[in-house]
């Protein structure tokens, strides 16, 4: 994990989302942390990262876990579908 001044941010956004595509990147100011980069693979990284930090997802994750247990569910697609993603 690399970690990096917001003025280095500013000044190279372009050359630090490179970096955040390999690793996370802490971005900095006065010397403590305010903000990460998370570079994605793919689509896919994106959507599991939004449902992990969307708290309005949570009850959702929550019931489809119970679902999954019952033997009963939706797809990913139909999850997105749903939510218009």
């Amino acid at each position: 994990m690399k970690q990096v001044s917001m003025d280095e941010v500013k000044n190279d956004l372009s050359g630090y989302l490179q970096i955040a595509e390999k690793e996370s990147v802490i971005i900095t100011r006065d010397g403590q942390p305010v903000g990460i980069l998370i570079g994605f693979e793919d689509a896919e990284d994106w959507w599991e990262e939004l449902m992990l930090r969307e708290p309005r997802f949570e009850v959702e994750i929550a019931q489809a876990r119970q679902s999954l247990k019952e033997g009963k569910g939706i797809s990913i697609e139909e999850m997105k579908a749903k939510y218009g993603v």
